[in-house]
């Protein structure tokens, strides 16, 4: 059976090998292990393999990930849907969010987030797919959400997220992709300090670092499938 190590190291190369076939460096594309509904011992035995970032979808389960690796200073990152009467946990216990889709949770994380800690990194959820069944502010209503969310305190905007419709052809992968990347150049231009892309999973990391991903979130082909 391949080891967890020896699985991550497959995916960095296929990072470094993306980045490289599309004129980047690879050093400019981070990965996310998207650990939900893993155990603490399968991460820290990717911990102890290199890997310091981590993605969780569900609060409480990210939470007690969070207490029991603590003496690890790993990064933890919240990429799930995140309701109203959960974000005082988030704020207090996690480095980033990648789901912001509403002034409001952004608001609320900015109240709760503690003083004594970094500001909370966030990113905006896009739905780039235009899913009736997926989170995420249309395209549109980016820019006006983007400005409103920088101002709060006590959070730092980072960039943009999504996760698109999927899709097996390379051409078609690549399509909202590019529609993130010239989101965020826009809002860069309007001179919003972005610096990061968060896009691309297991089946598609290569057509998102064609287009920019700087932060791709990898689970299945770490972990295998769900459990």
């Amino acid at each position: 059976m391949t080891t967890l190590p020896a699985k991550l190291q497959a995916v960095l190369a296929r990072i470094a090998g993306a980045a490289r076939r599309y004129g980047r460096d690879p050093a400019d594309v981070g990965l996310l292990a998207v650990s939900k509904t893993w155990p603490a011992a399968a991460l820290r035995e990717l911990a102890a393999a290199g890997q310091r970032a981590f993605g969780e979808s569900y609060v409480q389960e990210g939470l007690a990930k969070i207490t029991e690796l603590r003496v690890l200073g790993l990064d933890w990152h919240f990429i799930g849907s995140l309701q109203a009467n959960k974000t005082r946990s988030v704020a207090e216990a996690f480095d980033w969010v990648h789901s912001i889709d509403q002034l409001r949770i952004a608001q609320r994380l900015a109240e709760q987030r503690p003083a004594t800690l970094p500001p909370l990194s966030v990113c905006l959820q896009v739905n780039v797919s235009n899913e009736a069944s997926k989170g995420g502010v249309s395209p549109a209503a980016v820019p006006a959400l983007a400005h409103a969310v920088a101002r709060l305190p006590r959070l730092r905007l980072r960039g943009l997220m999504a996760i698109p419709a999927p899709s097996d052809d390379f051409i078609a992968q690549r399509r909202p992709f590019r529609v993130l990347r010239e989101l965020s150049e826009q809002l860069q231009a309007d001179g919003l300090l972005l610096d990061t892309l968060s896009m691309g999973m297991s089946h598609d990391l290569e057509a998102a670092i064609a287009e920019g991903a700087t932060l791709v979130r990898i689970g299945t082909a770490i972990f295998g499938e769900r459990r």
